[in-house]
């Protein structure tokens, strides 16, 4: 009868935790945001920025009779459809008469006309914890353009669906791009929110001490929970991320975009499918399970990556069979996805000396953040060595993060 109490207990402390779980939106839209009353609105959002509803950021502020002066839009576009890396041209909201800017391409951070009149600026994005998910660099910019123009920033704050977990080096600076803006590690285990005091804190932009930053926090999200917990609607954050799964596996597989091997696009399942013609997906995934890495599920899978004739971007093998593996993470608290990346890489050098390449040097310095991994795999260095080699400053990193964790 203990055990039976104690379960329910469990249970009913879940229950609520679910039902209550408010993104930063949902907190700020309370009594029509007050905080914005009088205000002309600058909006740096995309299609996730939904409220428990399913209304949209923009929508809710337009009807509470705050005015909307102009929206911003990240990779992807405003309605989240672009592909990654295409640009985008300027538009209008048909139903606020908002002009919307990208600010993905030749401009990245609003320039002073493109914030004229805009009183504060709003950032709503449903990020997914991986340094190279180029939202929170679109942040950084937006933060920094705040501060330059004495505009106050506020950041409506959303779960990291990918956990507390951190993983990977912190990248060395003259890496620095879109896809590494900060001295972070590739899996940061923080919020966007969280991560915005970081930048402000240890003045990561320009005139970061004038910046007049507030942070709208969730209420009810447990980060030692897995994201399922929050009974939360998933909203693809970017055409090739369609799950809680591939959130997961993305830090991980996304390594690939550097090699010959198919990280799944154009696929049903983008990263979490991944393979090449030349795989034989039996032998993968025996000399993988033997790595007895945890968290995780493999089945054998065959794919053929296509996209529709009318858009610009074809996958790797377009139109040819591959064969690899699906992976289904089982543990997502415990599962670490740097891990498993590097442990594939490692057995596909092993398996495909003459076929499997890292064929992209460059652009595997710039997702993992230095030129360790590449030059040790090709000295025949293990996974295991390689993943040494960052615990000493990703452990300093966490200690530095505690300081400014919300949850």
């Amino acid at each position: 009868m203990k055990k039976l109490n104690s379960l329910i207990i469990v249970l009913l402390t879940i229950l609520v935790a679910s039902c209550s779980m408010q993104t930063g939106l949902d907190v700020a839209a309370k009594n029509n945001f007050p905080m914005f009353d009088g205000k002309k609105i600058g909006i740096v959002t995309n299609h996730t920025a939904l409220n428990k509803e399913g209304v949209h950021l923009v929508d809710l502020i337009h009807d509470s009779g705050n005015i909307v002066q102009a929206i911003y839009a990240p990779e992807h576009g405003f309605r989240g459809d672009a592909q990654a890396g295409e640009h985008f041209s300027d538009n209008v909201d048909s139903k606020t008469g908002a002009i919307i800017y990208s600010i993905y391409g030749r401009t990245r951070k609003p320039s002073k006309a493109m914030l004229k009149d805009v009183d504060i600026l709003v950032f709503d994005i449903q990020d997914i914890g991986a340094r190279f998910y180029t939202y929170i660099s679109t942040m950084g910019e937006i933060m920094e353009a705040g501060a330059e123009n004495n505009i106050p920033v506020y950041i409506l704050d959303r779960p990291n669906p990918i956990g507390r977990m951190a993983e990977g080096p912190i990248i060395e600076q003259d890496l620095y791009s879109f896809v590494g803006a900060y001295p972070i590690p590739v899996r940061h285990g923080m919020t966007v929110g969280e991560l915005a005091l970081m930048i402000k804190d240890q003045e990561w932009i320009n005139k970061a001490k004038d910046l007049d930053l507030h942070i709208v926090k969730t209420e009810g999200w447990d980060p030692q929970k897995p994201y399922s917990v929050t009974k939360q609607n998933w909203v693809n954050p970017s055409p090739n991320i369609r799950n809680i799964n591939e959130a997961l596996v993305y830090p991980g597989t996304c390594f690939f975009e550097a090699t010959n091997f198919s990280e799944g696009r154009g696929s049903d399942k983008p990263f979490e499918w991944v393979g090449a013609p030349f795989v034989n997906s039996e032998e993968l995934i025996t000399t993988l399970e033997a790595k007895n890495i945890a968290g995780v599920e493999l089945q054998a899978v065959s794919f053929v990556p296509t996209v529709p004739a009318d858009k610009p971007f074809k996958p790797k093998f377009n139109e040819k069979e591959c064969h690899g593996i699906a992976i289904t993470v089982t543990d997502p608290m415990n599962y670490k996805a740097l891990e498993f990346g590097m442990h594939l890489i490692e057995v596909l050098l092993e398996l495909y000396p003459d076929d499997f390449k890292i064929s992209r040097p460059e652009w595997m310095h710039k997702l993992w953040g230095n030129r360790l991994a590449y030059e040790m795999f090709m000295q025949g260095d293990s996974a295991n060595d390689i993943i040494k080699t960052y615990e000493n400053e990703l452990t300093q990193f966490k200690n530095i993060r505690e300081k400014y964790l919300l949850y």
